[in-house]
This record gives structure tokens, C-alpha cells and sequence, in this order.
């Protein structure tokens, strides 16, 4: 059955100090991953905003210094659309240890499109980009003496016909299930890392998590902007209207990466749908236990991005 963790009462208020960690947030200019940024380096973290827009993420940087004059914060340009950015990020990161990584960034719903890699780009960027930037900095977050990683999934990977044929629009493409399907994806990952994880390196915890209908604008901003005036004009009403703040969606995302939370865990909103709600424990989805699509993805993944995880195979369920 479902777990539920006692969070009601849970808000930015019991995040525990972070003096002392450092943190890298990607998407942090905006949305969820600006408000995570902000209430880490608020407990006292050292963090780091991941951006893929110079211009965005330097507007983000000194919007958190107005707003944080004494935290401790800085900006690193990283594009998960392609695996030369992240391994560039990677190799001029100059920190020798990583608390937490929060795999944050993403896109939703958006135009065919592919990344500079060649790959459909909501599964490029979602997955493949944040599978090969964690590979990458794996080696500093093993160094620290309790990292986590922390993957942004979505509630809506619950409704996803997951196709490891048409991972890549082999068969053609729709937004909505491009999407989902991406987001599963996030949940295998974070699943799997866990499992291989545990045998060599438990101090590890990989996490996914869900924000629940939050305002941001993944689906308003970047390739969607450019959409018809209907959709336009459509979408910033429905988000307003029926999704909640973005603080809320915020909320999983930090309880995953600063409370008492095991590792392997999906965190979602605790309400109807997972659409709302403090964040909870959920382990009743059939996905988080298919060990065998999330092992038969990894090794996809290492083969497209040509990443390899210093985590050796994984222990058996």
C-alpha cells in the first residue's frame, strides 16, 4: 500500500540548517528549481544555480542577492540539450565535493524538436541530459559523507505507456506522451541509480520526487512560447487558474533533499492524483518496482550518451 509520511505540518520552515553543504539546482532561474535554489541557500547551503540561459540565469543570480544579500550562491551555464555542455559543465566545475545535486530542469509538452546530440527533446533533455550531467558528477557527490540526488519526475509519468521502442519518436510524435514518457524515465533513473548504488556506495540516496499542477513556466516559456495565439493565450489562464503556486510545487523537491527521507523513495504531493498536497512517501505505483524496464533503460542510456556510472551493476531487488 501507500506510505504516507507524517508531513502534513511539513513546510520551508522545518527545513533543517544547511550551513556547510553545497548544492547544484539545475533550471534554477526560474519556477520550482528558483524557489528550491532560494530556500536552500536560505538554511545557509552553498548553491549552485545550473542554467542553460546566461542572460536568464544571471537575472536569477542577482534577484537572489536582493533577495538573500548574505547567501551564498553562483551561477554555471549548463544546457542538458547537449552532452557537450554537460560534460564541459562537469570538467570546469571547480568544487571538489557535492551535497545534493537536484536534477530540476526540463521542458514539457513542447514541439517536435531534437537536441544538438540528435535526440527527441523532451527525452533528451529530461532523461538522457540528466542521466549524463549526474553520471558526471557522481564521483564529487560520492566524496561528500551523505549526498543525495534528487530527479524531478512528474505526476503525470503515472499515466505514461512506456515504449522502449519509441523512446525517440522512432514512431512518430506526440507532445503529451513524449512527455510522460520522459518523466517515467526520470523515476526509473532515480529508482535504478538507488539500486546500484546500495551495494557499494549506501551512503548514496537517490530520490525521485513529483511537484503535483504547479505554476511555472514549462509550459508557457521557451519552445512553447513560440505556439499559436490560442495556445497563447489559452494556457497562461488554465495555469493560473488551476495549478497551484509555484512555491507548492517546490515542496517535494526539499523535503526529498533535507528531510528524513530513505533512499530509493518517491515523494509526491499527498492530495487526489498526487495534484496537491504535503509532500508523502508513495510506493504502490507498479513503476517503482519494475526493476526490469529501469535496468533494460540504463543501459540505453549509457549506450546514447556514452556515459558510463562508476556504480558497477546493480543488486537485486
Amino acid at each position: 500500500m501507500t506510505r504516507r509520511s507524517p508531513s502534513r505540518t511539513w513546510s520551508f520552515h522545518s527545513i533543517p540548517d544547511q550551513s556547510g553543504r553545497l548544492a547544484v539546482v539545475t533550471g534554477a532561474n526560474s519556477g520550482i528549481g528558483y524557489v528550491t535554489a532560494r530556500e536552500l541557500a536560505r538554511r545557509g547551503a552553498h548553491v549552485v544555480l545550473g542554467c542553460r540561459n546566461p542572460v536568464r540565469g544571471q537575472a536569477a543570480l542577482e534577484r537572489l542577492r536582493t533577495e538573500l544579500p548574505d547567501a551564498r550562491i553562483e551561477l554555471h551555464q549548463v544546457d542538458l540539450a547537449s552532452l557537450r555542455s554537460v560534460a564541459e559543465f562537469a570538467e570546469s566545475f571547480e568544487h571538489r565535493r557535492i551535497d545534493l545535486l537536484i536534477n530540476n530542469a526540463g521542458v514539457a509538452m513542447v514541439p517536435f524538436a531534437r537536441t544538438a546530440d540528435g535526440f527527441e527533446s523532451q527525452f533528451g533533455i529530461n532523461h538522457l541530459g540528466t542521466f549524463a550531467l549526474t553520471s558526471q558528477l557522481l564521483p564529487r557527490l560520492l566524496t561528500a559523507p551523505a549526498p543525495r540526488v534528487v530527479t524531478v519526475s512528474s505526476e503525470g509519468q503515472r499515466f505514461a505507456r512506456f515504449d522502449l521502442t519509441n523512446l525517440n519518436a522512432e514512431r512518430g510524435y506526440q507532445a503529451a506522451f513524449a512527455y510522460v514518457q520522459s518523466k517515467r524515465a526520470n523515476l526509473y533513473f532515480a529508482r535504478e541509480l538507488h539500486r546500484r548504488a546500495a551495494r557499494t556506495f549506501p551512503h548514496l540516496r537517490s530520490i525521485a520526487v513529483a511537484p503535483g499542477l504547479t505554476r511555472s513556466n514549462v509550459l508557457t516559456g521557451g519552445s512553447n512560447a513560440e505556439r499559436g495565439a490560442l495556445y497563447r493565450t489559452v494556457m497562461p489562464l488554465l495555469v493560473r487558474a488551476a495549478f497551484q503556486p509555484t512555491a507548492g510545487g517546490a515542496r517535494t523537491s526539499l523535503y526529498a533533499a533535507t528531510g528524513n527521507v530513505p533512499g530509493g523513495s518517491y515523494i509526491a504531493p499527498s492530495g487526489f492524483l498526487e495534484l496537491r498536497g504535503g509532500p508523502a512517501v508513495h510506493d504502490r505505483h507498479r513503476a517503482l518496482h519494475d526493476a526490469e524496464t529501469a535496468c533494460r533503460l540504463w543501459q540505453m542510456s549509457e549506450e546514447l550518451t556514452g556515459v558510463r556510472y562508476p556504480v558497477g551493476s546493480r543488486t537485486r531487488e
